[in-house]
């Protein structure tokens, strides 16, 4: 569906016509915009809804539409229409929340960027302190293998509407240059840093990404690149955060990611971590069948 399709389904769900406005909404970031449908459409198809759910999705979200609804009231009702038609779909629609929940702080996020690198072959370690030519630097994530060193800014926000704007992007070039000559042992090799990058939960600022693709910035977000970003590398590498599951609360899952245990695929392989969390024994077989799901709908 189009989006001038989707506009005009809006109008005949609202029994309005074009010119006569829409339902202002409120977005994470505390502006409003008037509700456009082509979006929601859009991250339903995303994840492989069919045309059938998106539609019955869609004109249930319109006639419940209310002047100051937020973003997140919408996003939790198309969830739970989405988990009623489609159980593995709105896993895949609930990714995004998903990493916001693994905050409040950044730190679990950066165990997660590390999980990542440590899926893709590298030796990590979080929370480094490095000194540059001029001054030390905390440095969130170092990656390592025998062909290269990674410095990693692992930038958390944990609003939808937060980017990481030009400021961020000028600040890491800014770390960069400064190490770019300290020599490192990770590894146990002598060495400089091949590369510098900066991933997000988020979004980039438009200014960022013309910024970092000048100098030349690793760059990840959760949209960017368009191949290669935050929700393409957690499909591809399997490695979808526990807060996807609903069959444990937000305290079990604190008192698991305490315990390092942050992605699905690794509770599955440690299930005795549900037991040290204090998760009664009668609920694991469905909390992993839960995960064993959540890891079968990316592929």
């Amino acid at each position: 569906m189009h989006a001038s399709a989707a506009a005009l389904l809006y109008n005949l769900l609202m029994n309005t016509s074009p010119q006569s406005g829409s339902v202002s909404i409120l977005k994470s970031n505390g502006l409003r915009e008037s509700f456009d449908p082509s979006k929601l459409i859009f991250s339903l198809k995303r994840v492989g809804a069919q045309q059938g759910t998106i539609d019955r999705i869609v004109r249930e979200i319109t006639s419940r539409l209310h002047e100051g609804m937020t973003t997140t009231q919408i996003y939790s009702e198309a969830f739970a229409m989405l988990k009623e038609h489609h159980a593995p779909t709105a896993i895949k629609y609930s990714i995004r929340r998903a990493v916001l929940e693994l905050g409040p702080d950044g730190f679990p996020f950066e165990r997660f960027i590390a999980r990542i690198f440590q899926s893709w072959g590298y030796d990590t370690l979080v929370d480094q302190t490095i000194l540059g030519s001029c001054v030390p630097h905390e440095i969130d994530v170092v990656a390592w293998n025998k062909e290269k060193l990674i410095l990693v800014e692992a930038k958390y926000h944990n609003e939808f509407g937060m980017k990481s704007d030009l400021k961020v992007a000028l600040y890491i070039q800014a770390r960069r240059e400064d190490v770019a000559g300290t020599h490192f042992d990770y590894g146990n090799i002598n060495r400089v840093a091949d590369e510098f990058w900066l991933i997000t939960n988020t979004k980039f600022s438009e200014q960022a990404i013309h910024y970092g693709e000048c100098k030349g910035l690793h760059m990840i977000g959760w949209n960017h690149p368009a191949q290669g970003n935050m929700h393409d590398i957690i499909e591809k590498q399997g490695l979808h955060p526990i807060t996807c599951l609903t069959s444990i609360t937000r305290q079990e899952k604190n008192d698991l990611i305490a315990q390092k245990m942050l992605v699905c695929k690794d509770l599955i392989a440690h299930p005795e971590a549900l037991h040290e969390a204090g998760i009664r024994d009668d609920r694991t077989a469905a909390i992993i069948e839960e995960a064993k799901m959540v890891i079968a709908s990316a592929k």
